[in-house]
């Protein structure tokens, strides 16, 4: 018999939900319906998930909470993290770690979210040693991607996820950030407590981690979560 799921998952992850779905549902006649969410998933949503789709600390605490059933939750997906400005300015240079510092104290304003990539971007900051002077220009971008900061002209310059920034109109993404400088933000997947779907349910877990669902993962500007 064919399940209705529901996924709640965050935005960093929608990209590749788009690609994955409808490829899930031909295989199987499951048809899941994925809500995007914030980071934290909050008690008593509606409708109630089946699945969460999570990134790092807000999956850890759905974990330690009891959200999830033990022992089901998989790494699926992994986005890459980079610098993005308005469309026709010139590019600047983030070849290296000590490119990337220049080009940073140079900007009038920088964004990043504070979401999983903005984790990534606050901590290179900090490796460069430059968190003070980068305090005043930063702005933190909320609800939406950080590249439509930029579009509208409310910053310079957006680090976020590769497949969250380079769909943004009005941008270009210039590239990922250098060397060591660089993290992927690694997506889970996990079983919502309370779900009565939940042979489905691991289907679709089953599905997103096998080799067939990589291509459609790339599609989606993501890659599987082991590279």
């Amino acid at each position: 018999m064919c399940a209705q799921l529901v996924v709640r998952a965050s935005m960093g992850s929608m990209s590749a939900w788009n690609e994955l779905v409808p490829a899930f549902a031909r295989l199987t006649g499951h048809q899941v319906v994925v809500n995007q969410a914030a980071a934290t998933l909050e008690p008593g949503s509606d409708p109630r998930p089946d699945l969460i789709a999570l990134y790092g600390d807000p999956m850890a605490s759905a974990i330690r909470q009891g959200r999830v059933v033990a022992g089901s939750s998989t790494n699926f997906a992994r986005a890459a993290v980079g610098l993005s400005v308005r469309s026709g300015a010139p590019w600047p240079d983030i070849s290296t770690p000590e490119a990337f510092r220049r080009t940073l104290l140079g900007a009038r304003s920088v964004c990043y979210s504070f979401g999983g990539s903005g984790h990534v971007a606050a901590r290179a900051i900090e490796k460069l040693g430059i968190a003070g002077e980068m305090k005043a220009k930063t702005v933190r971008s909320e609800g939406g991607p950080a590249a439509g900061y930029v579009a509208r002209g409310e910053a310079e310059m957006a680090i976020q996820q590769f497949n969250v920034s380079k769909p943004v109109a009005g941008t270009d993404y210039v590239g990922h950030l250098p060397d060591d400088l660089h993290e992927y933000v690694v997506f889970t997947i996990a079983i919502a407590s309370g779900s009565k779907e939940q042979e489905a349910a691991r289907a679709l877990i089953e599905f997103v981690t096998s080799p067939e669902a990589a291509p459609l993962l790339r599609k989606g500007m993501m890659e599987p979560a082991a590279g």
